[in-house]
């Protein structure tokens, strides 16, 4: 083990040992600097400690070597359960192999485990079906623009399986009869951020592309498109922006009249959902592989849910 994971895990031991009352889990967060990521964590960390319960925290920057090591140090430290949204998809059966031989109960949520079809018992995930939140983004759009336009995609971190699975369900639904006459004109990964969604579509209308319709995986890069073409003088009502997530932010720039369509992902639901299901684990209850948490689309007129 390198000093700086045994450093890590001294820490973490040290931090269980003085809370022996409690169950402790270990979460690895894929990256603190992502909005929605901080939602959940900060639901999930609420929610263990209103039941009495502890809960580390570490941000694994979106890389995967440093999630794994996170990983390690809590299985060193005899945590009572590991809970992690994945950096990357493909990074799952490697961490699900080295949990299940630690006999740790572990939860994947948020970001869907590659291997999910292998979990259950004492591993499971507990999210929502990316694909359903792309196709509801999509059939928005296309009522909205009567299945007509040119269309850009701002797509997430291409390892995650929401990125993929948002960006296919988009595709299918603008294939589809109805939605044929939208045609997809530019696509660029914008690694969920705001500032590079911006980037992205300032670029774009630099070099001439004029989109009718932004399609961005989630509401971050969905409100940087809209920073940038309102910066180009554009006005919002010749442009359908749609994002994911049913953010605070987002829903405010719904209200104005700005953001045209978001699906609310429920990052409580999930947190909240996950830490149940670790507590549940650790009680020696098996669970199935997978709890969904349904994606619901947002409209001004049931916005007020959402608030």
């Amino acid at each position: 083990m390198k000093i700086s994971n045994l450093f890590g895990a001294v820490a973490i031991a040290a931090f269980i040992a003085s809370s022996a009352s409690a169950e402790t889990i270990g979460y690895s967060s894929p990256n603190f600097d992502d909005n929605f990521q901080t939602i959940l964590r900060t639901a999930a960390e609420k929610h263990a400690k209103s039941l009495g319960h502890d809960i580390l925290i570490e941000d694994a920057r979106e890389d995967v070597g440093t999630q794994i090591s996170q990983i390690q140090n809590f299985i060193a430290s005899g945590v009572d359960a590991i809970m992690l949204a994945a950096v990357s998809a493909e990074s799952t059966p490697a961490i699900t192999e080295m949990v299940k031989s630690a006999g740790i109960p572990l939860v994947y949520i948020n970001r869907r485990p590659v291997d999910i079809d292998n979990l259950g018992g004492k591993s499971t995930y507990v999210g929502s079906d990316d694909y359903v939140a792309g196709k509801l983004e999509a059939e928005a759009v296309c009522e909205l623009t009567g299945g007509k336009g040119n269309a850009v995609i701002l797509i997430g971190i291409l390892t995650n399986e929401a990125a993929q699975s948002r960006t296919k369900a988009v595709k299918d639904v603008v294939s589809t009869g109805a939605c044929s006459g939208i045609k997809i004109v530019a696509e660029q990964v914008g690694d969920w951020q705001r500032t590079k969604g911006a980037d992205i579509v300032t670029n774009w209308l630099s070099s001439g592309i004029r989109p009718d319709i932004v399609f961005a995986n989630n509401d971050e890069m969905a409100l940087g498109a809209i920073q940038a073409l309102k910066s180009a003088g554009i006005s919002m009502d010749d442009v359908v922006v749609a994002g994911v997530d049913a953010t605070p932010d987002a829903i405010k720039s719904m209200e104005a009249g700005e953001l045209d369509v978001t699906v609310f992902q429920d990052a409580e639901g999930q947190a909240t959902g996950g830490v149940d299901a670790a507590l549940k684990m650790i009680k020696g209850e098996k669970l199935g592989s997978y709890t969904d948490i349904p994606f619901i689309p947002v409209t001004l007129d049931n916005i007020d849910r959402f608030k």
